[in-house]
């Protein structure tokens, strides 16, 4: 295969996006960068953000330094907040104090970055283009905001949250397929990998967004609560679609090899280890096909 023709695709999921930190640094250590887009949504935007600033090891760090920080994750930050992941500490202190991201790095890598978050008027996903660190965190802190437990964020006179929501795995828009959402200055490409953070057998319930609704929280904005109603349905299916895409050769897929006992909260220092050490034994395992798809 031909480099530079290739997008890299970051499912979010909480802690569950360690395994996701694992993948792309041992990407990173054999210097797989040949991606002309990368899309992340919620976790995964946060992953992409170190990705394209050639951090290695920072994603891991972070999460497991502060799992247990009630600045970082928790009902307390909820509380005082609105957020249940504490905005100010994690999108200020820690990126660009206690554990900064690059910026100079981040800025010069020609990667076209997108983070993916829902539109809350409409209920149709955004793919908020990140060019410029320090100013564009706000638009991944946007895919990275849950409904219920965050507030909106506003970006460009737009208000959003989490990109699940809309597009948990955007290889559709990052492939150009027939029938995705067309963004400006997107070349689609020929083929994708992508990072799950569910394993392959795994099977979407409606159980949280109906805890959203029964919430009300939403109920004057009818699209929104559409999109929350219909996301199981539309996330077993773009899995299934995935998975064909797969049997034809236009995605190389990295996931969990079992079910994953970290939640999207979730606090087990062992537990986050062990899945992060999974993320590097998946990409490890596919190292020869991932320097073909990526260069």
């Amino acid at each position: 295969m031909s480099q530079g023709e290739c997008a890299l695709v970051l499912e979010g999921g909480g802690f569950r996006g360690i395994f996701t930190a694992g993948a792309l640094d041992v990407m990173q250590e054999h210097g797989i960068y040949g991606f002309t887009s990368l899309w992340g949504v919620s976790a995964g935007a946060i992953n992409a953000t170190s990705f394209k600033s050639r951090q290695i090891g920072r994603s891991m760090r972070i999460i497991l330094a502060f799992r247990d920080d009630r600045r970082f994750m928790s009902l307390w930050s909820w509380a005082k907040t609105g957020d249940i992941a504490g905005a100010e500490f994690m999108y200020d202190e820690v990126q660009n104090r206690i554990d900064p991201c690059d910026n100079e790095t981040f800025n010069k890598n020609p990667l076209r970055m997108y983070a993916v978050a829902t539109n809350t008027m409409f209920g149709t996903p955004a793919y908020l283009p990140c060019k410029h660190f320090p100013e564009d965190v706000v638009k991944v802190r946007a895919s990275a905001s849950l409904p219920m437990v965050s507030n909106r964020v506003e970006v460009d006179g737009h208000l959003y949250l989490d990109g699940g929501t809309a597009d948990s795995i955007p290889f559709a828009v990052a492939l150009g397929l027939e029938g995705s959402p067309k963004v400006p200055d997107h070349t689609p490409a020929e083929r994708a990998v992508v990072v799950l953070t569910r394993e392959r057998g795994y099977v979407k319930t409606n159980k949280t967004e109906q805890m959203y609704l029964r919430s009300h929280r939403y109920d004057g904005y009818p699209y929104y609560t559409d999109a929350l109603a219909s996301r199981a349905d539309r996330y077993n299916a773009c899995r299934e679609q995935l998975f064909e895409l797969e049997e034809q050769g236009r995605v190389l897929i990295l996931e969990p090899p079992r079910p994953v006992e970290v939640g999207n909260t979730g606090a087990d220092g062992q537990k986050l280890l062990e899945l992060y050490l999974q993320g590097r034994t998946a990409a490890e395992q596919k190292l020869e096909q991932l320097q073909e798809f990526a260069g």
